[in-house]
């Protein structure tokens, strides 16, 4: 019996995976954010895949990453099977696309894209299709919620920039956190030293209408580290018996504009730009590979270690499948965490088909963080175990 007055337990998702045909599981995502790695991943492992797009964003799917599957029904170009063009990505959420789902017997994988563009609340109560993942979890990636990612990172005992209450008292660089006010789904984040710098560069951005006064009323100050960015793409199997849970499948970095057009310029002509190209914004366009130095993987995979346990204490079944903590190496060999994904990181198609070089060396082929989720489900339906991953 399907509820709409309270979030979706394990009773309801058990019901629906009874009615599915384990051997013609179908694999779904919000046609955003990592979905070709997901839709790349699924197809290795011999899954068909559905991208359910929004009016006027669905060519990079119904046409430039369309299958063709030769005579017998293997895959010989592209990894998306089927789109489904929806007004808008919110019509996941009608009864009868959901139904539609589950008559395909799709399994639908969470990124940010499906809780950007839905709220948490119909997330939680009223998405009735088996996700993979935590779904309790991610309400933890919105800033104003009680139960943040700062939350559960505080309970863990790990390292994450000090927040800093009153602009007044800014003493070193620090970067302020908060909403894009044009661009809804991004960031309005800036940088300064002092409170002068503070009151100029948030007036500076409130004139420009890149930022508005209740997002900075509300925003988060923290200490900035000042060291690379690595984004640990993890993955956690409940169901892995033999050989460790957690892996660290890769690692990421992003390219942010207009951040980085800033830092190819010399200073001197940075300065002498007028006051609205001088402050750069941060917007994530893209991302690229990376890996850590050896000595440094160990306090890598305590992170992660220390985050499970967590994430089991306080949301029940806990982490399943991928995560990402976001990262900062300081000068003294120092991780801080500063951001959290309780589900695919936004930077794994950067592995899409090459696969991740740690998942790669762990599984001995290519494994992206598609592919393992693939993998993963795939184990699980074969080992009548679903329950087990599915939220």
């Amino acid at each position: 019996m399907i509820r709409d007055d309270s979030m979706i337990d394990k009773d309801d998702i058990n019901a629906i995976i009874e009615d599915y045909d384990s051997l013609k599981l179908r694999i779904g995502m919000t046609a955003s954010h990592s979905a070709l790695d997901i839709c790349d991943g699924a197809i290795e492992e011999g899954f068909p895949t559905v991208a359910y797009c929004q009016k006027g964003r669905e060519k990079t799917y119904s046409n430039y990453f369309k299958t063709k599957r030769s005579s017998s029904g293997r895959v010989v170009r592209g990894m998306v099977d089927k789109t489904v063009v929806m007004n808008s990505f919110n019509d996941v959420m009608k009864p009868e696309m959901q139904e539609e789902m589950r008559k395909r017997n799709v399994v639908y994988i969470p990124n940010r894209s499906f809780t950007s563009y839905s709220s948490i609340d119909d997330v939680e109560n009223n998405f009735h299709v088996p996700m993979f993942g935590s779904r309790n979890m991610l309400r933890m990636e919105e800033r104003t919620e009680d139960q943040d990612y700062y939350w559960i990172l505080d309970k863990a005992g790990l390292p994450y920039p000090e927040a800093i209450e009153d602009p007044q008292e800014i003493d070193c660089l620090v970067i302020v956190k908060l909403h894009h006010a044009q661009k809804k789904l991004e960031r309005g984040f800036f940088t300064c030293a002092s409170y002068d710098e503070y009151v100029e560069k948030s007036q500076a951005l409130l004139k420009e209408g890149i930022i508005d006064q209740q997002s900075l009323d509300g925003a988060r100050i923290e200490r900035y580290v000042i060291g690379p960015v690595f984004n640990l793409n993890f993955f956690y199997s409940p169901i892995e018996d033999e050989m460790s849970k957690l892996e660290l499948l890769g690692v990421d970095w992003r390219f942010e504009s207009s951040l980085d057009g800033h830092v190819r310029l010399p200073a001197p002509q940075q300065m002498t730009m007028p006051i609205h190209q001088q402050i750069p914004e941060m917007t994530v366009v893209g991302h690229n590979t990376a890996t850590i130095r050896e000595s440094l993987l160990e306090n890598a995979f305590e992170l992660g270690e220390k985050f499970i346990t967590a994430s089991k204490e306080h949301y029940d079944p806990g982490i399943v499948g991928p995560f990402c903590l976001q990262t900062c190496i300081d000068k003294d060999m120092n991780y801080s965490i500063y951001d959290v994904a309780p589900r695919l990181g936004g930077g794994t198609n950067v592995h899409v088909s090459v696969g991740h070089p740690y998942g790669n060396a762990t599984w001995r082929k290519p494994v992206s963080s598609g592919r393992r989720i693939a993998m993963e489900i795939r184990k699980a339906a074969e080992q009548d175990r679903l329950l087990e991953v599915l939220t």
